[in-house]
């Protein structure tokens, strides 16, 4: 018999069947009154839960898409940007906003560790960026970002627009959008939302709004701001279709996670990080990220000596999980394990257990029971 396959990679990630249920509705026409009273609600949601009195975006895309709606709405040809990345995802800023011609510098951290608040501190002193963009989980080395205290810094730099990739964390790593200073906020569906892809969520503070204002006219259609402001102001109107039913899974997402607490969720997810961390650890493997810089929302785990990647992803897909590997210098050193989103007691003990019996299948000497035995005191 084929064993059941959990997906635990950093995306998607498991999709409840409370939310399933809502994807499988009969869709309804996008003017039906009905609807868009379920899409206001959802908008309303949104702005309240995250705080900000600024403005709140639910598109079809992804996230990459958000990145770019970020940038675009905010920044002209020759403007100078400073991208402060911790990894892979990090870095796709460099491209996207080197495309649109504008002038970046790049404040990098070994893979694992985090820039120093006083380095980006440091630079800022250098010149007049008009923006920076921090990953505040970065899906590719699983280190969180101090977003919180470089929002506190970032007070006395009035004109620098403050820009947060929340792909990987956003609910379920803590960002409130106006007392954290951050001026836009972005991220998918697919990933702590627990939604499937398909919806990228984007809020626009006071001060990224007026940044957009002074813009005027910009060469960018589908992802102008002013396109979809009507729309969210009164979700009847059109500019484009929306994804019907993925709002709707959107919209029990958010009624889950008010049920929840949003205060219990980030706690959650944090005790779950340290949990699992603290199991994998005792089976030989090691964090790739520094232990004060760890994400709640998913760990990159790099193999003991001996195990080779692509047998232990094989081996642990036939005991029924799916992660994902390694990227940059660390592909076939380790593997990403997303532990976010509507995850329950019994996923995360399948997770440990498969690795161990994967582990054992290896011949790496791990004695059973024991990363399921230290969860479990954990939790």
């Amino acid at each position: 018999m084929n064993n059941r396959k959990l997906v635990m990679i950093p995306g998607p990630t498991p999709v409840v069947r409370s939310i399933q249920d809502q994807m499988g509705r009969e869709t309804m026409a996008f003017g039906d009154p009905r609807f868009v009273s379920d899409f206001k609600e959802l908008l309303a949601d949104l702005k309240t839960m995250w705080h900000t009195t600024g403005e709140v975006f639910v598109v079809a895309g992804t996230g990459t898409m958000a990145m770019e709606m970020a940038v675009a709405n905010t920044l002209k040809k020759g403007d100078d940007v400073l991208v402060v990345s911790h990894g892979y995802f990090g870095d796709r800023f460099i491209e996207i906003c080197e495309r649109k011609g504008f002038v970046v510098d790049v404040l990098a951290s070994e893979w694992g560790s985090i820039v120093p608040v006083s380095d980006i501190e440091a630079k800022l002193k250098e010149k007049n960026y008009k923006a920076i963009t921090v990953s505040h989980v970065d899906t590719s080395t699983g280190v969180k970002a101090p977003i919180d205290e470089i929002g506190k810094m970032m007070k006395q730099y009035e004109d620098t627009l403050f820009i947060v990739d929340g792909v990987c964390a956003t609910a379920g790593e803590a960002e409130y959008v106006d007392e954290m200073n951050i001026d836009i906020l972005f991220t998918g569906t697919q990933k702590a939302f627990g939604v499937s892809p398909g919806l990228a969520i984007l809020w626009a503070g006071p001060k990224a709004l007026a940044r957009r204002e002074s813009l005027g006219s910009i060469p960018e259609y589908y992802i102008d701001f002013y396109k979809w402001l009507p729309v969210m102001h009164d979700p009847s109107k059109y500019f484009a279709t929306p994804a019907v039913n993925l709002i709707w899974a959107l919209k029990e997402s958010v009624r889950l996670i008010k049920e929840e607490g949003l205060e219990t969720r980030y706690q959650r997810h944090e005790k779950v990080g340290k949990a699992l961390q603290k199991s994998l650890e005792a089976m030989g493997f090691k964090v790739l990220a520094d232990r004060e810089y760890r994400a709640s929302t998913l760990s990159n785990l790099i193999y003991p000596d001996g195990i080779n990647d692509a047998d232990f992803r094989s081996k642990l897909y036939e005991e029924g999980v799916m992660v994902a590997g390694g990227l940059g210098a660390y592909a076939g050193k380790m593997f990403r394990l997303g532990h976010m989103g509507n995850i329950d007691m019994h996923d995360l003990v399948s997770v440990v257990s498969a690795v161990e019996r994967t582990m054992i299948r290896l011949g790496a000497g791990v004695e059973p029971g024991k990363g399921v035995g230290i969860l479990s005191m954990e939790l």
